[in-house]
């Protein structure tokens, strides 16, 4: 069914298009391209579908699966996304050195689609932290990180203006900034329904209020992806020639191959990357990416108490054995919950969880009740898991979606007590096998509801 475009969104591209207006109205009556992008530490080797040109793990998938009937999904072997905005791979790996320790802010992170693309490229000496400022979707995004298996990530609920706290703590940040929405007309009715003019002008404004806040957290010499899924120049170049007029900045070019059919923006001094549905196969998408051209702020953090209890000698004993390189890793007890994270981290989370809301920090071990530590959903999903330690149940599809369902299972084996229920080799999560049934300890809140 042909798109019926709203009046002044009409006449502003047809401005920007000029001949290729009749070009991007066909591609809405086209349906939009299904992507995915497999996580490199978790996916099998499957090279039948058409690889996402800018990014290694990124795939087109012929047809829309049932994705929510796919126990690997569950597992974390991939995340469904947008191809365009994991352009975001370019940015990083043209601008960044990838091999060093980094740390790394996504600040509008939720539901995870960024988040968890850097986690992928970033090496385990790096950090990221997380953020979502609306309460209500912090959740999701700690879920499907939590699935991705990472296990150098914090995730906070905080506004952008209380990062200012943390005055050049960042050797990058990226701001996919909220937006009017234009670039998903095509997928999402409701985008351009809600669109309008004013819409526009509000949101130019916030993200120039976010740009603000935001700015004296990147160190200098930092690197700030600056990305929306509009095509607006307001929103996109007309900020960052803003931001140029208030802070020394410097534009970073990235080289593109001719056939991936991005546009250069070139409207000096910004230089940035417009996707446009009718040239790519994938969602209108912009991003920039900008050196920040000041001094480094050197801060320096006052001690203070520590934030986080230590477990005790026989506690840290036993659960060594449940995680691989423990020898790096620092373990902590909040209550009666089990965390751990990367060492060299420790002070930066303490650092974190004093100033700001944290949802979730490094993975999840157990749970401490009585004298038996029942192991935590995080730790099945994490890449640090030691799977050898733990006896395994492999399940079938049918058997897997009634585990996810949480539904009652007897599977046939003689094992008891914690076991890691897997599909593909995937740990899905645990089940306790006690004489004659099975406990399934799949998290309440994450059960699907979908009948097979």
């Amino acid at each position: 069914m042909p798109h019926s475009f709203p009046a002044d969104f009409e006449n502003h591209m047809k401005n920007q298009l000029n001949d290729s207006w009749n070009d991007f109205v066909e591609a809405h009556n086209r349906v939009s391209p299904v992507s995915i992008r497999l996580n490199p530490l978790k996916h099998q080797q499957d090279d039948s579908n058409l690889r996402i040109p800018w990014t290694t793990d990124g795939r087109y998938l012929k047809d829309r699966p049932l994705f929510t009937l796919d126990p690997t999904l569950h597992a974390g072997a991939y995340y469904v996304q947008e191809a365009s905005s994991m352009f975001l791979e370019q940015a990083l790996k043209q601008t960044v050195a990838l091999g060093e320790p980094l740390r790394v802010l996504d600040l509008c992170a939720a539901p995870g689609g960024k988040s968890t693309h850097v986690a992928s490229l970033l090496n385990q000496e790096s950090i990221l932290v997380s953020n979502e400022v609306i309460r209500s979707r912090v959740n999701v995004l700690a879920e499907n990180l939590q699935k991705w298996g990472s296990n150098n990530v914090i995730v906070t609920n905080n506004d952008a203006s209380d990062f200012q706290a943390l005055p050049g703590a960042f050797d990058v940040i990226i701001l996919d900034a909220p937006c009017s929405g234009e670039g998903l007309f095509r997928k999402d009715a409701n985008a351009m329904t809600e669109w309008s003019s004013d819409n526009v002008q509000l949101c130019a404004a916030r993200q120039k209020r976010i740009l603000a806040d935001i700015w004296p957290a990147l160190k200098g010499g930092g690197i700030l992806i600056y990305s929306t899924c509009t095509y607006n120049p307001i929103e996109n170049e007309y900020n960052l020639q803003w931001l140029s007029e208030n802070h020394p900045v410097e534009f970073i070019p990235l080289k593109l191959q001719p056939d991936w059919g991005i546009e250069e923006v070139q409207q000096s001094p910004v230089k940035g990357y417009r996707f446009y549905p009718h040239n790519v196969a994938g969602e209108g998408f912009f991003l920039s990416v900008i050196r920040k051209s000041e001094p480094e702020v050197l801060t320096h953090t006052r001690s203070a108490r520590p934030v986080f209890a230590t477990p005790s000698r026989k506690i840290t004993d036993q659960v060594r054995e449940w995680i691989l390189n423990s020898e790096n890793k620092t373990f902590i007890q909040r209550e009666n919950t089990i965390q751990f994270f990367p060492s060299q981290y420790a002070g930066f989370i303490e650092q974190i969880a004093r100033q700001f809301r944290i949802h979730y920090a490094g993975t999840f071990l157990g749970t401490v009740k009585h004298e038996k530590i029942i192991p935590e959903h995080a730790l099945a999903l994490s890449v640090e898991l030691n799977k050898k330690f733990f006896n395994t149940v492999e399940l079938s599809r049918e058997d897997a979606i009634h585990y996810l369902r949480k539904d009652a299972l007897n599977p046939t084996t003689n094992h008891r007590g914690f076991a890691l229920a897997t599909y593909q080799h995937l740990p899905l999560g645990w089940m306790n096998l006690l004489p004659g049934r099975m406990n399934n300890l799949y998290p309440q809140e994450w059960r699907i509801r979908m009948s097979i």
